[in-house]
């Protein structure tokens, strides 16, 4: 039987305990889960030696940021184990601290002798080490480090790197443990680059993941899981700062992620090991699609406040703003898509890629359509002018619209104008059909021939 038995108040009066160091080298394997929202899981398994009885196990380089409320410790091999206390020394050793640690207790102050090339040595207790250092002689008080500190010891809890210390009694021998637990300072998200054919009408998609390491622990070799999606933690009172993550790598080939349905999320995973260093950013491949459809569309959309009041000029030289549009599905696409950046890149006329905008995508499942907005259009331009208001009642008016619209492109276009409304609305004339999107928004498709003009001109009653 392979397990864990809490063992609270099982400590024997007067039986010595022994104390097992593991460090990262004694690991055999090690699983990282990451989470989009600076979470982890870390399972890993190290190969250890314990004495029959009483033993301190301290587990080195274990997450700085873990929780220590989540670790688990069982065994995975040999006898089960019965675990009595566990610590997490997350006190790290610096100058600072240890000077900290040792306010009330006496060091060895060195410094020059003032006559001769030796060194003169002299004890002192440390008073304060908080916003300076102040330290007493045998006849006498100084602030500051009169000369360099030599100090007795590391005091025990006070540790070079992050340390989960489990006491626990074990039957003896060498056998393997595996240790879970969740920690902050592991974070990722998905970065896409999208390439357009030479006609606008394709693009090659691929995606990337963007892992950022701050944990406090490396992990050399792990296996490399991502959940998309958002799962539900109860939260600290204080808000946490989230981290910057840099822009996305260049183009390479890599072995792909799969994925599959984790209840109600997706879950990534990588076959092929990877090593995730602290205070490290690295990019793994998720996807490559080529060949993949794409439309654009042209949208100028107005604003419900229009309709209240009388205006003369409501803009001059507007701008409509360009859209991408495709679906996910087909191909070697038709898989859930992580959130993240998609950045845009279309051919000049000697064939080099340059950047056209970008836009950011929520997580999308298969089968769903994606619209990125690129920017605005520089070729296209509209006027909008109010030709006509009559207030009605106080909540009651009628107004009637001329939007102009123009073409400098070499190519006819298709623009759609999007107008929401305030509350309830009427169409009471217009020069071309409209088609009512929803409740509270009307729409046109316009068409503009190539280097021309089109009118589009309503009249709408609202009640609001």
């Amino acid at each position: 039987m392979v397990g864990i038995f809490l063992a609270a108040g099982m400590v024997r009066a007067g039986e010595p305990v022994r104390d097992v160091t593991s460090s990262a080298s004694d690991r055999e394997a090690v699983a990282v889960t990451v989470y989009n929202d600076d979470l982890a899981l870390v399972k890993e398994r190290r190969k250890v030696d314990l004495p029959k009885g009483l033993t301190r196990l301290s587990l080195r380089e274990v997450a700085a940021q873990m929780r220590p409320e989540t670790a688990l410790l069982r065994a995975a091999s040999g006898q089960p184990l019965s675990l009595i206390e566990q610590n997490f020394d997350f006190d790290l050793l610096t100058p600072q601290k240890l000077l900290e640690k040792y306010v009330g207790r006496e060091v060895t102050v060195i410094r020059p002798h003032p006559t001769t090339d030796g060194e003169r040595r002299e004890r002192a207790t440390v008073l304060a080490a908080g916003q300076g250092t102040v330290l007493r002689f045998a006849d006498r008080i100084e602030t500051g480090v009169p000369g360099r500190l030599a100090f007795d010891s590391v005091p025990p809890n006070l540790r070079d790197r992050p340390t989960l210390s489990i006491l626990l009694d074990a039957a003896g021998g060498k056998q393997a443990v595996e240790l879970s637990y969740l920690t902050g300072g592991l974070s990722w998200k998905a970065d896409y680059v999208a390439n357009l054919s030479a006609d606008g009408k394709q693009l090659d998609l691929n995606g990337w993941v963007t892992l950022t390491n701050r944990s406090g622990a490396g992990f050399d070799n792990a296996t490399l899981q991502l959940v998309a999606g958002t799962v539900n933690r109860v939260r600290p009172p204080a808000p946490q700062m989230a981290y910057a993550m840099p822009a996305s790598a260049p183009r390479a080939k890599s072995m792909e992620a799969t994925q599959e349905a984790l209840m109600d999320y997706h879950l990534y995973s990588f076959e092929r090991p990877t090593s995730i260093a602290d205070n490290q950013t690295k990019q793994l491949a998720l996807l490559s699609a080529s060949a993949v459809p794409v439309g654009r569309e042209y949208l100028l959309a107005g604003n419900d406040w229009y309709y209240r009041d009388r205006y003369n000029q409501i803009g001059q030289k507007l701008k409509p703003a360009v859209f991408l549009e495709f679906e996910n599905k087909g191909g070697q696409l038709g898989k859930p898509l992580p959130a993240g950046i998609v950045r845009v890149y279309a051919r000049d006329s000697k064939g080099a890629a340059q950047f056209v905008g970008e836009d950011r995508i929520s997580h999308t499942a298969k089968n769903e359509k994606l619209k990125l907005r690129l920017g605005e259009a520089f070729d296209i331009t509209a006027e909008r002018k109010q030709t006509h208001y009559r207030k009605i009642a106080d909540n009651v008016s009628e107004s009637s619209w001329r939007i102009e619209l123009r073409n400098a492109k070499d190519e006819a276009v298709t623009v759609k104008v999007q107008e929401p409304m305030p509350g309830d609305w009427e169409m009471v004339q217009e020069s071309q059909k409209h088609t009512k999107e929803s409740a509270r928004v009307a729409s046109w498709n316009v068409a503009i021939p190539a280097g021309g003009t089109s009118v589009l001109e309503y009249g709408v009653r609202v009640k609001w």
